[in-house]
């Protein structure tokens, strides 16, 4: 089933609003008229029955009581009927067509307005009681009157304007259902343009970007593509990157393995089984050591390799991580030398701390110029360890912690992973790890927490 495009959403949306907002004003602005002309009709209603109690007083006072009954003519849309105690009944020429059942009784001081059905019409209608003066005694009589008028008149009017509160919205609302989709679409082009330049745009063709739209409401968008497309390009370039330092670091592996091959087969040396296999040993170590360390990476920075932390003792801890380190400082003529007050216990992983101790230590004594001196510093919340560093520069240290990235050429048995391996494995433990360039001296800062 194929999606609905953006242009009929915004249709549906605008369409449906507009639906609600003017068919929900049309019936609250019908609603108030209806109300607004229903008053007015029975106030005229009132101010005509109440004309003829007027004109029955004046004639009731100039002792003329029949000519009450031939007040509306024979105009056939108004009728009346009124009823004085003592007096006769009056009534309109022709008199009511209908009339509430004991009306006369029910008739108060306050006037009660009826809608009374006739036929097919309705007739609007008001009866009140009121006091009309007498020359006999007692001074006054109890009068009821009925006062009823043809509302067909007023309903074809209701009625028509009913017709145009509805009519209106609903051809507003044809309009709309017509022109917003071409409103929307057009509107919409800009995107249809920026979907078009992005269809040449991927991995195929790096460096690439959207220019700006010019559009308020997409502009962020472009920003947030660009921003993806850079770390895409980021991250193929690294991957491109890992890609041929691994292949380098095994394509070199092997060719020394087959080279040490063919020459003691072609061309027999003459030295040792033992040295031989010693030589190869050593080649295939070198290369354990590089996948294992991949392995070991790839497990941290994808979370598989969780610390398993525990109270540890540094200062008797650390003195077991030296001597090896020492013994290959020595072999340089490096001096290796420790100061400083760590704390008394530590709570991490002793396994991920020794991936990032030993990474440190060992470049720190494999980089440093011939007779150095590695310096570790210790602190109560921190580790530092330095070395001379006269071919670095400070733009190189956004370059520590990639793989495969050396400065210097390749040392036996460095493939370019200590320090992404230090790296992911103090993010694992939670710890800070930072490089410093200060007079020529690198210095790794190993910050963490203890308990």
């Amino acid at each position: 089933m194929k999606p609905p495009s953006l242009a009929a959403r915004i249709t549906l949306l605008l369409v449906g609003t507009s639906l609600a907002l003017l068919g929900g004003g049309g019936l609250l602005m019908d609603w108030r008229i209806d109300q607004a002309m229903e008053s007015r009709y029975r106030e005229n209603l009132l101010t005509q029955a109440q004309a003829l109690t007027t004109v029955v007083e004046i004639e009731q006072a100039a002792g003329e009581p029949q000519a009450a009954a031939g007040l509306l003519g024979e105009s056939g849309h108004a009728w009346y009927e009124l009823r004085c105690e003592g007096l006769a009944p009056q009534r309109s020429t022709p008199p009511p067509p209908v009339a509430p059942a004991g009306w006369p009784a029910a008739a108060g001081a306050t006037p009660r307005f009826l809608n009374l059905r006739n036929g097919s019409g309705r007739l609007g209608a008001v009866m009140f009681a009121f006091q009309e003066p007498s020359a006999t005694r007692p001074p006054t009589r109890r009068c009821a009157l009925l006062f009823m008028q043809d509302r067909r008149a007023f309903d074809r009017l209701l009625t028509t304007l009913d017709w145009i509160l509805v009519l209106g919205p609903a051809l507003a609302l044809l309009v709309a259902l017509v022109a917003v989709p071409l409103i929307v679409r057009r509107g919409l082009k800009p995107v249809r343009a920026l979907v078009e330049r992005m269809r040449d745009i991927g991995p195929h063709a790096p460096g690439q970007r959207l220019p700006a739209s010019g559009t308020r409401e997409l502009d962020p968008l472009v920003a947030r593509f660009n921003d993806v497309l850079a770390r895409m390009d980021e991250g193929l370039a690294r991957e491109r990157q890992f890609a041929s330092g691994l292949a380098h670091e095994t394509r070199t592996r092997l060719a020394e393995l087959r080279a040490l091959a063919e020459v003691e087969a072609r061309y027999p040396s003459g030295r040792e089984l033992d040295q031989i296999l010693g030589e190869i040993g050593q080649i295939g170590a070198e290369l354990e050591a590089t996948v294992s360390a991949l392995l070991l990476l790839t497990r941290l920075q994808s979370g598989l390799e969780q610390p398993q932390r525990q109270p540890l003792e540094l200062a008797p801890w650390l003195e077991r991580q030296l001597p090896r380190h020492r013994a290959h400082a020595a072999s340089r003529g490096l001096a290796l030398v420790v100061d400083g007050r760590p704390p008394a216990h530590l709570h991490t992983d002793p396994a991920l701390l020794e991936v990032v101790l030993g990474n440190l230590l060992g470049n720190a004594c494999a980089y440093a110029p011939d007779g150095d001196t590695v310096r570790v510093g210790l602190a109560t919340d921190s580790l530092r360890i330095s070395n001379a560093a006269p071919g670095l520069e400070p733009a190189d240290l956004a370059r520590f912690g990639q793989r495969f990235w050396r400065k210097q050429p390749p040392h036996a048995g460095h493939a370019g992973l200590g320090l992404a391996l230090a790296h992911a494995a103090a993010e694992a433990l939670g710890m800070d790890l930072r490089f410093e360039l200060k007079n020529g001296r690198l210095s790794a800062v190993l910050g963490w927490g203890w308990g």
